[in-house]
């Protein structure tokens, strides 16, 4: 089984899970005066439950198979002009938020919107002002676009390699 096919194996689970919790919801009880629906209730109360703990073993079993291979699989990816190896694991957590907080960390290299010219001093004399800047723009800019795209680039490997990944199991 591939990573995408496990995947979404789990997602189809939990949908019938659902269902099933919606089933036992809605028929677990009723008033006396009422006919019951099915002829054994409570025996199909029952099965459904059962059925139910089945599906949440399987779903255990495949989220920690998905765990294992996400821990063991190397990716390449490309940013910028290097290639950077880590598991899927870990490009799981750079997309999901590290790289976006990278990205707000070089956002907040600013000028704080402090500007140049000249002011008299109280001797009369006319002083230039400067911005010192303890960053390079160039590099921030570069910095900025890198963590920008990453994502996107992440998004775009890890679902080829979803598609081709045998499940480790």
């Amino acid at each position: 089984m591939k990573l995408i096919e496990a995947m979404k194996k789990v997602k189809a689970l939990q949908e019938k899970a659902d269902d099933l919790r919606t089933k036992v919801s809605k028929h677990s009880a009723d008033l006396d005066y009422e006919t019951p629906l099915y002829t054994d209730q409570k025996k199909q109360v029952s099965e459904w439950l059962q059925a139910h703990s089945d599906i949440m073993k399987e779903i255990l079993k495949l989220r920690i198979a998905i765990q294992k291979t996400n821990l063991a699989t190397n990716v390449t990816i490309s940013l910028g002009d290097k290639d950077v190896t880590k598991t899927i694991a870990e490009w799981i957590h750079r997309r999901r938020d590290l790289a976006g907080l990278e990205f707000e960390a070089w956002k907040k290299l600013t000028d704080r919107g402090l500007k140049e010219g000249t002011i008299q001093q109280s001797t009369g004399q006319l002083k230039e002002i400067k911005i010192r800047r303890y960053y390079d723009p160039v590099e921030r800019d570069k910095k900025q676009e890198l963590y920008r795209s990453e994502p996107q680039v992440i998004d775009a490997t890890l679902e080829v390699i979803n598609a081709v990944t045998d499940l480790i199991e």
